[in-house]
């Protein structure tokens, strides 16, 4: 994968708690949080992009009282998967 670099001030670091030993995973996983939470990309796609286990991803997004945009039509999907793979 590709990476960009950006630099962040000590002061918005300190103000977004980023963890000093590896602020760029933190940084990448709160942009991932606000994709996902503006609906510009998928569960699954933001905890992709910041390299996070989805169950830990979604973990992360309760933490910080993101909703998971889990509906009817997500039921569904999920519903029909179980029964392909349950044959």
């Amino acid at each position: 994968m590709k990476t960009v670099q950006v630099q962040l001030s000590e002061d918005l670091a300190e103000a977004a708690q980023l963890n000093r030993s590896n602020p760029s995973a933190d940084a990448a996983r709160l942009l991932a949080l606000e994709l996902f939470r503006e609906d510009k990309v998928s569960l699954g796609r933001a905890a992709e992009l910041c390299e996070t286990p989805v169950e830990a991803f979604m973990e992360f997004a309760g933490q910080r009282q993101v909703p998971l945009h889990y509906g009817t039509a997500e039921l569904e999907a999920d519903r029909q998967t179980f029964q392909r793979f349950q044959r």
